[in-house]
């Protein structure tokens, strides 16, 4: 496996973990229909949150989070609009980022509670 696929394997085991410490119940992990992924879905209290998770060896050039552009964010709504109706979920939702920056042997976990907002379509 590549060094920078490990990151994003390493990152979302990071972020699982940094979930689960916070008390979210994890539903899947690496979600798919299609070619449309999540990589986290849990659930905390009556909320279900999707997750996205970014991960960098460093900051030099740009936030991890800086990579979610509106394609990424379209692609999450439209998966996750999947899921809600797949599964009949019955909670509200939010949309969360978590960025994980491993430098060296310090690593930073940020969480961005509520990151976007899915827009109202016509």
């Amino acid at each position: 496996m590549a060094i920078h696929n490990q990151l994003g394997v390493d990152g979302e085991q990071l972020a699982l973990n940094h979930l689960i410490d916070k008390g979210y119940i994890i539903k899947e992990h690496n979600w798919r229909c299609g070619k449309l992924e999540i990589d986290i879905i849990a659930r905390k209290d009556k909320e279900l949150v999707f997750v996205e998770v970014k991960s960098r060896r460093d900051i030099e050039y740009a936030h991890p989070s800086d990579a979610i552009d509106d394609k990424k964010m379209r692609n999450l709504i439209s998966a996750a609009d999947v899921y809600i109706k797949k599964f009949n979920i019955p909670f509200d939702i939010r949309f969360d980022v978590i960025s994980v920056i491993v430098n060296g042997t310090h690593t930073t976990i940020e969480h961005i509670e509520d990151a976007f907002f899915p827009p109202i379509w016509r």
